[in-house]
């Protein structure tokens, strides 16, 4: 059962609890030959794509705060072409971390020329994978860090954050978010980044973007930032 949760809106989050299935995913399973032929297309296009693993979401809700959910780990491949028409009987939830620096900027990431969202502004993230389920329920903070670290080279398991998440629902998926509050100013931590960046033979992002207010939307942003953004520099401090 897919839950609707009302799209557009920012609701608060005071507990996750969305679990790993360890059955297949019916979409999959009931996809397989269509799921190959679409991967030779998108293989086709980003020879550098790989085909790994991640979850979707059979069951998806919201109730009084709480997100709850059951999700089946598919392959990469199964997720590039459900998104293609995203049909109703599968949902798709990610985590955003979004890190605000000392001087109130958030600092974003321009997605590199290999990647499935080639050029693409969003807070570095990744879709959920079943290591992100120690003990059968999501680590929403986990696999934040692990993303943030894997394509700036930034380590926040530590930082300061806000004590609950907030979700966005879209036409395209929910968002998780929480920030995370770094005690260095955003230029200070975009040169970070960029010499991670100048450091890796492939890495993910192009470079990071910083973003100083809600009008200093960067070209490429991707359409469920600009609410996350708005929300941000909205709030009098850390919640």
């Amino acid at each position: 059962m897919i839950s609707g949760l009302p799209l557009g809106v920012i609701l608060p989050v005071d507990e996750i609890d969305v679990r790993l299935d360890p059955t297949p995913h019916p979409f999959e399973t009931q996809n397989i030959a269509a799921i190959k032929r679409n991967w030779r297309r998108e293989v086709a296009e980003r020879p550098a794509v790989f085909d790994g693993s991640v979850v979707l979401l059979s069951e998806f809700g919201y109730d009084r705060a709480r997100l709850f959910g059951r999700c089946h780990a598919v392959r990469y491949s199964t997720f590039l072409y459900w998104r293609r028409d995203r049909v109703g009987t599968v949902a798709h939830a990610f985590a955003h971390p979004m890190l605000v620096t000392r001087d109130n900027a958030l600092v974003a990431i321009r997605m590199a020329a290999h990647t499935v969202n080639a050029g693409r502004v969003y807070f570095a993230a990744g879709s959920f994978e079943p290591e992100d389920f120690p003990g059968g329920v999501v680590d929403a903070h986990g696999n934040m860090a692990r993303e943030v670290l894997e394509e700036t080279g930034i380590d926040i398991s530590g930082a300061r954050r806000d004590e609950r998440h907030h979700a966005l629902a879209t036409e395209r998926g929910t968002v998780i978010f929480r920030r995370y509050f770094l005690d260095e100013d955003a230029d200070s931590l975009a040169a970070r980044i960029r010499d991670f960046v100048a450091g890796e033979a492939e890495p993910e992002i192009e470079e990071p973007v910083i973003i100083r207010s809600a009008q200093d939307l960067p070209e490429g942003v991707m359409a469920h930032m600009p609410p996350l953004i708005d929300w941000h520099f909205l709030q009098d401090g850390p919640g």
